[in-house]
């Protein structure tokens, strides 16, 4: 009786869907009649290889004050450096050239850092050294390369910090 009632209740609630149907057993697994989602994998898993065995210890990594907390130290100081940097010559008004090229310099690090960072967490140096090797040098090239422009945009024309008021009077 309450079989009949409940199938009852749910045909009216509108529940009776594929989540109420019941489970098949094919090839002695148990397994839903009928699958919401399908398993796709966008990206094929980067190469894996294993190495000794399970009961081998964590390796220790080398210890290196420049990327242990000091590092992590001069990333807090470059991201705070950037808030009186990026004030200063709004307020101010003034168009000074060497706090100019010193915003645009901090801006610079901090940028190549920050993606540095991306890099190291991101793409493991142990299953793909051939790939983070390629990032590491993509990523100092960009930064050449931006730098020079910056150094370029400096000296020969208005500037960054004019550029930005031009822009944002536009």
């Amino acid at each position: 009786m309450v079989s009949i009632a409940r199938s009852a209740l749910l045909r009216q609630t509108g529940a009776a869907g594929p989540i109420a149907r019941p489970s098949v057993i094919a090839h002695g697994v148990r397994a839903t009649a009928f699958h919401t989602t399908a398993q796709k994998s966008l990206l094929a898993p980067p190469p894996q290889r294993i190495e000794g065995s399970v009961n081998d210890p964590a390796p220790v990594p080398e210890t290196s004050p420049s990327h242990g907390s000091y590092h992590w130290t001069f990333d807090r100081v470059v991201a705070a450096s950037l808030i009186p940097l990026t004030v200063a010559p709004f307020a101010a008004g003034s168009l000074n050239p060497t706090l100019d090229a010193i915003l645009a310099s901090t801006l610079l690090i901090h940028s190549h850092t920050g993606f540095q960072n991306i890099v190291i967490d991101y793409i493991p140096k142990k299953r793909m050294p051939g790939i983070r090797r390629l990032f590491v040098w993509g990523l100092n090239a960009a930064t050449a390369v931006i730098g020079l422009a910056l150094y370029e945009f400096e000296t020969t024309d208005v500037g960054l910090v004019e550029t930005i008021k031009r822009i944002w009077r536009a």
